[in-house]
């Protein structure tokens, strides 16, 4: 089987930034119907307590952790945007920006509420519906799934050494290896010798 060619670098960005683009509008899409047909803070069945709507605002983090810290999200999030719009430059692999476009999306989706949402810039808060009490109390939103996904995503493909230029890290030869062999005793063995 042929191998795939590494993508040119503006293929990459490219990628990345209509990726980026769909995961953001999706998530500000679903925030506009929440703020405009939910009511705050009531949970809404939609199979039964396995998925409910509940809209929130989150000023904190995951389980509204830090929220009196607010501005601290904010900085974290613009720098991990800044992060991989840096990586993008580099990113030769098409899984690569296919997972940091996503990443990027959902970093995107929050910031963008960080700013621009009440209370104020850049103290926004968070605007969260997703309920699934049975697995996690945490409330979140459409954003926030691409991000623990992303972050997953990310974490394989370290583990299975796919690097961001599209090559794979080669594990060490082992000493039993032919990669360990004594080139010179190989090219002897390999020509007819003057034995007796």
């Amino acid at each position: 089987m042929a191998r795939r060619q590494p993508l040119h670098g503006a293929a990459a960005g490219t990628i990345i930034a209509i990726l980026a683009m769909i995961v953001l509008a999706a998530d500000q899409f679903v925030k506009y119907l929440t703020i405009t047909h939910l009511p705050e803070q009531k949970a809404v069945p939609v199979l039964g307590s396995f998925l409910q709507l509940y809209y929130i605002r989150n000023a904190g983090a995951a389980f509204s952790i830090g929220e009196g810290a607010t501005w601290i999200f904010t900085i974290a999030l613009t720098a991990v945007a800044a992060v991989i719009v840096w990586k993008s430059f580099s990113t030769r692999s098409r899984l690569w920006a296919v997972v940091l476009g996503a990443l990027l999306g959902g970093v995107l989706g929050n910031l963008g509420d960080r700013l621009f949402r009440a209370p104020g810039f850049p103290m926004g808060h968070v605007v969260d519906m997703i309920s699934m009490p049975w697995m996690i109390p945490a409330i979140f939103n459409v954003a926030d799934v691409f991000i623990v996904t992303g972050m997953i995503s990310i974490a394989l493909l370290i583990i299975t050494g796919l690097r961001l230029d599209g090559t794979r890290e080669r594990t060490a030869p082992t000493r039993d290896t032919p990669a360990d062999e004594d080139p010179a005793a190989s090219d002897a063995a390999a020509r007819p010798g003057d034995g007796a």
